[in-house]
């Protein structure tokens, strides 16, 4: 089975390009495939055009997608689980991704007529500077959830899961004892992506 890892980081001296790492490795050691689009390096244009919101907003299917966004949509459709990973900014994700939702979920895709499969799991690993603690006390780990799970991904997998390595910065005494152990569980979900759930 075949996994599409959406990833965004600025970086690759981060945390976040580690737990990309990690997961493929599981996904790899399993005896499954992937394709990665790494969105920075791609240099993913993410401004939508006046045409693609004129094209969107008037819920039609003309004129025609750009090839980028086609490239996307077609990986999608090859795939059997999409995966996001990315550090959270400002509570969200970073603005890359922001646009290429923007950009590639399109009407008669994404919703209206959808020609986007229904895809076996969608999986968001996401990284935070603040901990699980902080983000609950203020319900920003609640609102950030129902954003991925029940907007983006809402009737586009059969099963998704949300998980959030906190703690990361560089600043957070965390982040060097829960390393590791991240890193593990970004492995273990890339091996078993496409087990069932117990």
């Amino acid at each position: 089975m075949k996994a599409f890892v959406v990833y965004c980081h600025p970086s690759e001296d981060s945390f976040t390009r580690h737990v990309r790492d990690s997961f493929i490795k599981g996904v790899v050691d399993s005896g499954n495939e992937y394709e990665l689009s790494d969105l920075y390096k791609m240099n993913f244009q993410t401004d939508m055009t006046e045409k693609e919101y004129l094209r969107d907003s008037n819920y039609r299917t003309t004129p025609g997608l750009a090839e980028d966004v086609l490239a996307e949509q077609r990986k999608i459709n090859s795939s059997d689980a999409i995966v996001f990973i990315y550090p959270v900014f400002w509570t969200d994700v970073p603005a890359k991704l922001k646009g290429w939702f923007d950009r590639v979920w399109t009407y008669g895709f994404a919703y209206g007529e959808k020609s986007m499969k229904l895809l076996q799991k969608g999986l968001v690993l996401c990284t935070t500077g603040h901990t699980k603690s902080e983000l609950k006390k203020y319900k920003l780990l609640e609102s950030m959830e129902k954003v991925m799970l029940g907007d983006r991904l809402f009737k586009k997998v059969h099963d998704a899961e949300f998980i959030v390595f906190d703690g990361m910065t560089k600043a957070c005494d965390l982040r060097e004892k829960n390393w590791n152990k991240n890193l593990e569980t970004a492995y273990q979900k890339g091996k078993n992506l496409f087990a069932p759930r117990s």
